[in-house]
């Protein structure tokens, strides 16, 4: 018994994906383009100047340094690098942070007050830089500042070394950390643009239509033999200038 699959759709039949097909749709609706990415870019924009806080950072820097008299000593450069991993964890510890959160009259706990702090150990130097991130930028100068002093003395104590000195105190920032205006902008008139363009190329793939007479030759694999051109555009052309030409000669 034979089974008549002349008829039978293709199972794993391939969608062939014209490149300048999609090109020239994309092209041709630039507009569509250039209008998405300005909308989005300008919502991105009004979210990040009224909806999201802007925060402002200050930074303090500490010099490690031990009780050794000779401070050029590769011993003592060795030493006061590797305590620069211990001095990291007790700066911020819970009695340090809580001291400053009280100090300043905080409305946080040690917890939040620790996410917003970072500490850096540039260039495995014996320097330590200390960045507070706060929406006020006194307020930042204020807690980085305290932070480090607080923290200097904290370190002496439990450590029973040297304390850290403070080579540089914080400055009141001019120009907030983040969100960056400028880039949430790109960003959201740049992602505007590719979905626009990625809507338009998915609405041109999934269109199965016969438009031309190429597509009659793609999907039916069938030739063409004649094309009728449309002329519809032509005779309404010409019925109005019968109709002008009727007026002219009646009120004649």
């Amino acid at each position: 018994m034979e089974l008549n699959t002349a008829n039978r759709p293709m199972e794993n039949e391939e969608i062939e994906i014209d490149l300048l097909q999609l090109w020239n749709a994309v092209r041709h609706r630039i507009w569509l383009v250039l209008l998405a990415g300005f909308i989005v870019a300008d919502i991105a924009f009004a979210i990040t100047k009224f909806l999201i806080t802007p925060m402002y950072s200050s930074s303090a820097t500490m010099l490690v340094v031990t009780k050794e008299t000779t401070l050029s000593s590769l011993a003592d450069l060795q030493l006061g690098s590797q305590l620069t991993n211990d001095y990291e964890i007790l700066i911020t510890s819970r009695p340090v942070l809580e001291r400053t959160i009280e100090e300043l009259n905080l409305e946080l706990n040690y917890k939040q007050l620790r996410e917003a702090i970072t500490i850096s150990n540039p260039n495995d130097s014996r320097m330590l830089i200390i960045s507070a991130l706060q929406p006020d930028p006194e307020l930042a100068k204020n807690v980085v500042d305290t932070l480090a002093n607080i923290s200097s003395d904290y370190i002496a104590e439990k450590m029973e070394v040297t304390a850290p000195k403070i080579i540089e105190e914080g400055e009141v920032a001019l120009v907030q950390s983040s969100p960056s205006l400028l880039r949430n902008t790109a960003i959201g008139g740049l992602l505007g643009v590719l979905a626009a363009v990625f809507l338009i190329c998915v609405a041109v793939i999934l269109n199965d239509s016969i438009q031309t007479e190429d597509d009659i030759e793609r999907y039916l694999q069938l030739p063409v033999l004649a094309v009728v051109p449309d002329k519809s555009g032509s005779s309404r052309k010409s019925g109005r200038k019968k109709k002008k030409e009727g007026k002219k000669r009646a009120a004649s």
